[in-house]
């Protein structure tokens, strides 16, 4: 029962991570209708900034996450203005390459700026670890989970309380449409990848303090993130949460119980049984086309 509940608590730390990393893609594929996978690459340029402003610059870690978020949202704005905006024939297939190719040359510029070797970060509080029943619990996976929950809520109203989520969302149903009625939609575009690249770089900052972070880390969460959000639902904040739990805790129980081996293979075993028995994910809803 303990080994259990440390597993339990080890998932649901990891989870919580993939569950931020996955709320980037749910995000602006909700805005936009686009997968970007080179959101793994913001996830390493969140961590790298924040130990450099806070571990190598002594910046107040307040402030040197909102600098590392801040550069990561920034990066963004010019993958979307300088890459993507002006491709003549945007289809969706010519931009996925795209964010592929910009995913490399993010990790070469990181390669070149934090060189090739690990960074570590110091834990956001020098509290000790919560004991309970025997297993531990790190004041860093509190952080993580309080963070995920406000991202989530605040995700859900400012969708659909703010007139900018609901111009946001209308650019992604139909942005012919948003533009007769006076949508900016160029703006919400821009908006949007910002926000999923901020999102990127939180998740980066969060998993920062818990594992070694390098300039090729990017590519496996990138891709857990991916996974998880294709499990609750591409379209679905609340299926990234959920998503990402899963797959965390999966992953933590197949460590622990039956071989390590069997942490990065479970992510897409799992994707693949989602994508064979329900395609939309757990949370999210078929869409039906009239020709």
């Amino acid at each position: 029962m303990q080994e259990l509940l440390q597993y339990l608590f080890s998932g649901i730390t990891n989870g919580a991570v993939y569950a931020v990393i996955a709320l980037g893609f749910s995000m602006l594929y909700s805005s936009t209708g686009l997968i970007n996978f080179a959101h793994g690459e913001f996830v390493m340029v969140g961590a790298l900034s924040l130990i450099s402003l806070w571990k190598g610059l002594k910046i107040p870690l307040p402030a040197a996450f909102a600098v590392s978020v801040a550069v990561t949202a920034a990066a963004g704005l010019l993958l979307e203005r300088l890459a993507l905006r002006n491709v003549r024939k945007p289809h969706p297939i010519v931009l996925v390459i795209i964010t592929v190719g910009a995913s490399i040359l993010i990790r070469g510029i990181a390669m070149l700026v934090w060189g090739k070797d690990s960074h570590s970060s110091p834990s956001y509080s020098s509290h000790p670890p919560i004991d309970i029943a025997g297993a531990t619990l790190l004041p860093q996976s509190l952080w993580i989970i309080a963070l995920t929950l406000l991202l989530v809520l605040g995700l859900h109203v400012f969708y659909k309380r703010f007139l900018t989520g609901r111009a946001m969302l209308a650019t992604a149903i139909n942005k012919k449409a948003a533009a007769v009625v006076g949508i900016r939609t160029d703006t919400m575009v821009l908006l949007a990848f910002a926000m999923s690249a901020g999102m990127g770089g939180i998740g980066g900052a969060l998993i920062a303090p818990l594992s070694m972070s390098s300039f090729d880390m990017g590519m496996i969460l990138g891709l857990k993130g991916f996974c998880a959000a294709m499990i609750g639902g591409l379209s679905s904040s609340w299926g990234a949460v959920f998503g990402g739990l899963l797959l965390g805790i999966l992953e933590a129980m197949g460590v622990g119980f039956l071989s390590s081996g069997l942490k990065d293979a479970s992510a897409f075993v799992l994707l693949l049984l989602i994508l064979y028995f329900r395609p939309t994910g757990l949370f999210g809803k078929a869409v039906v086309q009239r020709f």
